[in-house]
């Protein structure tokens, strides 16, 4: 899942900075799950927004709206429809979901009140970890399930530096080295021969022709 975090509320502040309408809107994809866009933060985040506009003896309006996805044109137009009532969108999705607002809102201003982190999975509660970095070319097949981009900290693909001890990386005794945790799998799944394989650098090509990349399934179109 894209996991994020909620923005210092001093920013937050100062994008809808006289702008007495505000539409708030979360999102109850992704963000819901890491709990940073959801139901309840969007109720955290308005309650912030009215007690600072309060002690600066600025009156606000805040609208407050809940979309199945941002990220999708087809839920938005309850939110496009409540916008032309309010001065600044300010939403709790994901920057794609805020794109495709911002894309679909006309001369409305559209500010995010979330940082994008990355693809990731929920370690425990409360604790999230990158694993993926949409390289376009995935390699899992052939890494045990692991992805030697994302999981070693310098992308190598074709077994671990000299810097690793311990099965621990170098650059902190506290991250595990992503070559040991493939090389472990390997071997627990008896696919070893495949550590034999050269792996070769991503083919960007496939995927990113000097623009934002796109997937096309003529199938569903």
């Amino acid at each position: 899942m894209i996991v994020g975090e909620q923005k210092p509320i001093q920013d937050i502040m100062s994008y809808v900075d006289g702008c007495e309408r505000i539409l708030l809107a979360g999102c109850h994809g992704c963000v819901t799950v890491c709990c940073a866009g959801g139901q309840k933060e969007v109720e955290v985040l308005a309650s912030m927004i009215e007690l600072g506009r309060k002690k600066r003896h600025q009156p606000c309006k805040i609208t407050k709206i809940m979309q199945e996805r941002q990220c999708d044109v087809e839920f938005l137009e309850e939110l496009i429809a409540k916008a032309k009532d309010n001065d600044v969108i300010l939403s709790m999705a994901c920057a794609a979901g805020v794109q495709l607002v911002a894309e679909n809102a006309g001369s409305m201003k559209v500010f995010p009140a979330i940082n994008t982190n990355f693809i990731g999975a929920i370690h425990e509660k409360g604790v999230w970890g990158e694993r993926c970095q949409t390289c376009g070319d995935c390699k899992l097949a052939m890494t045990g399930g692991i992805c030697p981009i994302t999981r070693c900290s310098k992308s190598l693909l074709n077994g671990p530096c000299g810097g690793s001890k311990d099965g621990k990386c170098e650059i902190s005794p506290e991250t595990p080295c992503g070559w040991q945790l493939i090389i472990d799998r390997l071997d627990a799944t008896g696919c070893m021969d495949q550590y034999e394989r050269i792996l070769e650098p991503a083919d960007w090509s496939k995927s990113r022709d000097g623009g934002p990349r796109k997937l096309i399934r003529e199938d569903l179109k």
